[in-house]
């Protein structure tokens, strides 16, 4: 018998509408096909950096602070932090 240990955290999000110029627009749909991502992820991302960090949570000082260009990194973060076993 094999256990699964993965952890699944739901996040409940709220749609929103925003107005971009087409600049914006067309600068935030390369950048986010460039790192690999959504749109939105693009925004939610530029959003949190720009947000004050909440005393309780100093480890989002972190957030979108590291990049690796993988999709899947966040299945992959200890390859990411500690390296490639060997």
């Amino acid at each position: 018998m094999t256990h699964d240990n993965r952890l699944f955290i739901f996040v409940i999000m709220i749609r929103t509408q925003i107005s971009l110029t087409e600049e914006d627009y067309k600068s935030v749909k390369k950048e986010s096909k460039k790192k690999g991502i959504s749109f939105a992820e693009f925004i939610r991302i530029s959003i949190q950096k720009n947000l004050p960090v909440e005393k309780e949570k100093p480890w989002m000082n972190f957030f979108g602070f590291v990049e690796s260009g993988d999709k899947n990194s966040s299945q992959n973060i200890d390859e990411l932090v500690y390296g490639t076993k060997i």
